[in-house]
């Protein structure tokens, strides 16, 4: 089944004292994403932007495995963005920025009032547009198609119907639990999503499966 919807504490028990919290999800598919993201960002230099960034454990654990990439870690919950700083804290990554608040939904980021740069060689979102509305995917790719680089990638990990169907019945229950949450949310399909990057430029590259019925989707930009 596909990564769920919480706010995690370490075992359970809330976050620790200098507010790091801890995402069973990350222990299980951050080997797997890193495969997929050093694949392109190995050897390169250059900044990336992190698009709800959740306990920040991605964007340390990242970020240490590419310490010649600087790393850019946003989100919109006030929560997630004290973990975020303290993960950074303690583990000390000189190469990983403090974090910003961002709403990915907005159709402007004003990336440059937030102090950030311009142009990124690669943006990465990891189980976000599926908890939000369709607003948030239109933000994401409409921003991927402003700021990335010539040569970046977006990288877009989580749940994803693949043009209409479901690829796993864990899935399929998933998507109906999301949406008695929130009518908004919702297990993206391909089909849309390639339309959305196309709209911006952009088109998907590349399907990586991953664990629990997850992908790694890569766009680029189109020729």
């Amino acid at each position: 089944m596909a990564d769920g919807v919480v706010e995690f504490g370490r075992n359970g028990s809330g976050p620790e004292a200098d507010g790091r919290l801890d995402s069973s999800a990350f222990h299980r598919n951050h080997a797997a994403i890193a495969a997929a993201l050093e694949a392109f960002l190995r050897g390169q230099r250059g900044d990336v932007l992190e698009i709800g960034s959740g306990t920040g454990q991605h964007a340390v654990e990242f970020s240490g495995r590419l310490p010649d990439i600087v790393w850019w870690p946003t989100d919109l919950n006030e929560n997630h963005l004290r973990s975020i700083a303290a993960w950074r804290t303690h583990t000390n990554r000189e190469n990983m920025r403090p974090p910003l608040r961002l709403d990915a939904g907005a159709k402007d980021w004003r990336l440059d009032a937030l102090g950030l740069p311009s142009e990124f060689i690669a943006m990465f979102c990891a189980n976000v547009i599926h908890i939000a509305p369709w607003a948030v995917a239109e933000g994401l790719f409409a921003a991927a198609g402003r700021h990335l680089a010539a040569h970046g990638r977006l990288f877009l990990y989580g749940p994803f119907r693949r043009d209409g169907t479901h690829n796993a019945p864990s899935n399929a229950a998933f998507d109906a639990s999301l949406s008695r949450q929130n009518p908004e949310w919702g297990i993206r399909d391909t089909a849309d999503l390639r339309a959305l990057a196309k709209t911006n430029g952009l088109r998907l590259i590349e399907t990586a499966e991953m664990p629990a019925n997850n992908a790694v989707l890569t766009f680029a930009r189109a020729p």
